[in-house]
């Protein structure tokens, strides 16, 4: 029976595949301050204008990542960015979840190039490579943090939250 089985999956599985190979190609959703959920595909991401940062990675060994604006990503997803981010929004901030239940915390004018002088990259690519299944499909890489404790790997989702209301007014 084991034997039967072993034949069948190596049958059914494309001769080079991968079990990670479904992650690697996993979309990224992404929900904006209204609660509407984007997929972006990683051909979507694709499209989007590339950034490659020279930085140092959490061993402190130089490394070259690329990608797209994580800003970028986010505009696609119609979250509310540039001129637009004013008043109560902002307040708003993004929940970074990976794969392995890893979460983190951005403001979301941090990641808006038109209100900071930060870069903050969703890497596909690190030293002309895909990510390995340990890091990707997607890493964010927030080069202007001391410490590397936001470089979040696997990237599954990212969810624009809404801050606290303000004392003495309602949401």
């Amino acid at each position: 029976m084991r034997l039967l089985l072993v034949s069948l999956v190596l049958t059914l599985t494309p001769l080079g595949a991968r079990a990670d190979d479904k992650e690697k190609t996993a979309p990224l959703k992404v929900e904006n301050e209204k609660g509407k959920e984007t997929t972006l595909s990683a051909e979507a991401i694709a499209k989007l204008p590339r950034q490659t940062l020279k930085v140092k990675d959490h061993k402190g060994n130089p490394a070259t990542y690329e990608g797209v604006l994580l800003a970028d990503a986010l505009r696609s997803a119609n979250v509310t960015l540039g001129k637009d981010l004013k008043g109560p929004l902002l307040a708003n901030y993004l929940l970074v979840e990976a794969a392995d239940g890893y979460r983190v915390v951005f403001a979301l004018p941090e990641v808006d190039p038109d209100l900071t002088e930060k870069v903050v990259l969703l890497a596909d690519r690190k030293d002309g490579q895909a990510l390995t299944a340990d890091e990707g499909p997607y890493k964010i890489v927030a080069p202007g943090d001391k410490r590397n404790m936001r470089w979040v790997r696997r990237v599954t989702r990212i969810s624009v939250r809404a801050g606290a209301p303000a004392p003495g007014k309602d949401k």
